[in-house]
């Protein structure tokens, strides 16, 4: 059925109540119901059932976008014949965020490309996906854009931003050597949401070894300190995840 055929009068009574989207879906349900002999309630039902769907999608979009979040890296999408190993049962608990309600952290451990990086993702889209707010951002990022703050005045913005966000997540941590200004920066964040907030950590090193790249030696091992007996660890190992992520080209004569 064309929308042609749905009155100029409904068109502008949906404009006026801001459903214009549910003209996407209303041409197939009208005949549906047409075909199915539906009760008037049970076509309203559907169709705004339609509608709700359609703003959750969207509004999960919009979360997962300001959380910086790659939209392909979900837990449904997670290769399970990845030769990687880990605790699965831990990895499904997290999965039920119930760190995050009880203000936890997490450490997520292993050498570089074991899928470290897509965990933390998929962990962050659960949470946009339950309501929840995140920022997903590399430690190295995150450092620039406050050292960037300084100079142009946006820092304590920066730095609520940091703070409010329901879940962080800080990819590639303990890599660089930090300044004294980054090591300050690191033991106000992890200072700051300590019990208050859930804190993500990805990183190809120990906690132990990252005391050795802040400047400040009890800032840091009262940072550490603070994130890591409040963390649940998990531990990848194996072969790196991202040969399965590579693009595999095929000869047109062979499709």
């Amino acid at each position: 059925m064309s929308s042609d055929l749905i009155s100029a009068d409904l068109k502008r009574v949906l404009r006026e109540l801001k459903l214009s989207p549910m003209l996407q879906t209303l041409p197939e349900r009208l005949t549906l119901a047409r075909q199915k002999s539906l009760p008037y309630e049970a076509f309203l039902e559907l169709v705004l059932s339609d509608e709700a769907q359609r703003r959750t999608h969207l509004t999960l979009r919009t979360r997962a976008k300001r959380a910086q979040l790659n939209p392909t890296m979900v837990a449904d999408a997670w290769d399970e014949t990845a030769n990687v190993t880990f605790d699965h049962r831990l990895w499904a608990d997290l999965q039920t965020l119930r760190f995050m309600e009880e203000h936890h952290n997490v450490l997520i451990l292993g050498p570089v490309g074991v899928g470290k990086s897509f965990m933390a993702n998929a962990l962050a889209y659960i949470a946009c996906r339950r309501g929840k707010t995140a920022l997903m951002l590399r430690t190295e990022k995150l450092l620039k854009q406050l050292r960037a703050g300084r100079l142009d005045h946006t820092y304590d913005q920066e730095m609520r931003r940091l703070m409010s966000v329901d879940l962080l997540v800080l990819d590639d941590f303990g890599i660089d050597q930090l300044t004294a200004d980054e090591s300050r920066d690191l033991y106000e964040i992890i200072f700051e949401r300590h019990r208050s907030g859930s804190t993500i950590a990805t990183s190809n090193r120990d906690p132990d070894e990252w005391l050795a790249t802040m400047t400040d030696p009890l800032r840091a091992q009262s940072a550490i300190d603070r994130f890591k007996n409040a963390a649940y660890e998990l531990v990848i190992e194996g072969e790196s995840y991202r040969k399965r992520q590579k693009p595999q080209w095929r000869s047109p004569d062979a499709q």
